[in-house]
């Protein structure tokens, strides 16, 4: 088990350093942040001096290795457009992100999964027809159209949510939260229904394919022969056993709505660290991008480690493999 975790730890360092290479090489050569840091008075001379002040001017392999030791002390340097950290910035709208992305996550894990089992127990029941077929708009509509439909049904019409921000935050000190307060939780709502439908749908297809196809197995057929209840069979047996492949492909997707909140954050101008990031390319505020590329990275890898180590708990087989 150890050196499994270790052999990972390994090969996540390695993706860690290719994605800041990558992200690096590629706002290097993107735009000039110079021109959109000073006014139009500004001299050539003064654009210069703000050029080598800011490191512009020294090698790539320089500047990139700067980066790499301020990213390992946790920081990402000066942002070009506030002139403020940029740690400050993403931690100051990591909560908004991070309760955006557990909400949806919750959602699409726990209806997926119900709605999953649901429609494999009874694959030719109308009620599972109407999901499957409801399951399409999860799939076939974009985001953000989602995302504006809902604005315009629950907010404009019905006037029963919220159409964009946050709402209420009560500050704990290093952390701001909207939970506590009734309009936090009103504007949480509809962005959570839009990130986490794509997510929910994938997730109950998946649970009811893998459901279906172990239900057609001979050892539940034994189970059946055994006189094992029915509960016990879906549920000890069939259900234990789908959650294998469906544990690594949830654990990526759950991944992925942190990395695609931007989309849903900027519809709802959700104040979070996509929505920073999408204001950043506008500028070309290359400290600001290059951090939340390494944040995406960091999050997906963490995930991946996480599955990895649970599908080796979970399928004995890759035990009995690792000890050989």
């Amino acid at each position: 088990m150890l050196a499994f975790i270790l052999r990972r730890l390994g090969q996540s360092i390695l993706v860690m350093l290719v994605v800041a290479m990558i992200s690096f090489l590629m706002f290097r050569y993107v735009g000039d942040p110079i021109a959109s840091m000073v006014g139009q008075e500004a001299t050539i001379a003064d654009q210069e001096a703000l050029r080598q002040r800011l490191g512009l001017n020294d090698p790539f392999y320089v500047q990139f290795f700067r980066f790499i030791s301020n990213a390992l002390q946790g920081q990402f340097g000066i942002s070009y457009r506030l002139q403020t950290p940029v740690t400050e910035l993403i931690m100051s709208r990591l909560p908004a992100t991070i309760e955006l992305a557990f909400v949806s996550a919750t959602l699409a894990l726990a209806v997926g999964l119900v709605l999953g089992v649901f429609t494999a127990l009874r694959p030719k029941s109308w009620s599972t027809g109407a999901i499957m077929t409801a399951s399409l708009v999860g799939v076939s509509l974009p985001t953000f159209l989602i995302g504006i439909g809902l604005i315009y049904i629950f907010a404009v019409e019905l006037k029963w949510l919220p159409s964009f921000g946050r709402g209420g935050v009560v500050d704990l000190g290093w952390w701001r939260t909207g939970f506590l307060t009734e309009s936090g939780l009103r504007s949480i709502i509809l962005p959570a229904i839009t990130l986490s439908l794509f997510q929910m749908t994938l997730i109950m297809r998946l649970v009811r394919a893998e459901m279906l196809e172990v239900l057609r197995q001979d050892y539940i057929k034994f189970a059946r022969a055994r006189g094992l209840s029915q509960r016990a069979i879906n549920f000890g047996h069939a259900l234990k056993n789908t959650l294998v492949p469906v544990i690594t492909i949830t654990g990526l997707q759950l991944g992925s709505v942190i990395a695609f909140a931007i989309v849903t954050e900027t519809v709802f101008q959700w104040p979070g660290v996509g929505s920073l990031f999408v204001n950043s390319v506008a500028v070309v505020d290359v400290p600001v991008m290059a951090a939340y590329l390494m944040f995406v990275a960091l999050v997906f890898v963490v995930i991946n480690l996480i599955v990895d180590i649970l599908y080796y708990i979970v399928d004995p087989r890759l035990r009995v493999a690792g000890g050989r």
